[in-house]
């Protein structure tokens, strides 16, 4: 139950930050499913495996993959799915408590608090980069072996093209 209750949470937070600047009605259903994949990704490596960096960058990896699909299935550009579902991940807790120890003079705890915050939005940056890498690679080999499969076609029709089948019949 409590999964749920924070299924929804999400949904309705990336829902809410995408309405907030504007994000055409088309997008913001598969938006917020964009945002639950990415956050449930983030809690699951979190949960198991512990560590919030890299949670984050498993969570930002798997935005960027599944923004990209969303953006590819509904034709729009990529900034649109990416930027709202970020809202779960952004570390709006840690900035705080920076702000926080910073007013109360208390500079240990506030360094403490920025390093979290220095290292999380690294990892989302991090997360982003690697599933742009991975769309790109996927791309280029996809383009290439067609390209190659063609290649060979011509190739092969170039030299066996004065070649003749001969059936043998019983």
């Amino acid at each position: 139950m409590h999964l749920l209750i924070v299924i929804l949470g999400v949904y309705v937070a990336t829902l809410g930050f995408a309405i907030l600047i504007n994000v055409s009605p088309k997008a913001l259903n598969l938006g917020g499913l964009v945002g639950v994949a990415g956050y449930l990704v983030y809690l699951a490596y979190f949960t198991f495996i512990g560590g919030y960096v890299g949670a984050n960058v498993f969570g930002a990896f798997t935005i960027g993959i599944c923004g990209m699909l969303a953006a590819k299935y509904k034709k729009m550009p990529v900034i649109i799915f990416n930027i709202p579902v970020l809202v779960p991940l952004v570390p709006g807790g840690q900035a705080y408590q920076v702000m926080k120890y910073v007013a109360m003079n208390r500079p240990h705890l506030a360094f403490f608090y920025l390093m979290q915050v220095l290292m999380i939005a690294g990892a989302l940056a991090m997360g982003f980069l690697l599933s742009e890498l991975v769309i790109q690679l996927y791309n280029y080999l996809k383009r290439n072996l067609k390209k190659e499969e063609k290649a060979h076609k011509r190739f092969f029709f170039f030299w066996f093209k004065d070649v003749k089948i001969i059936r043998v019949q019983n």
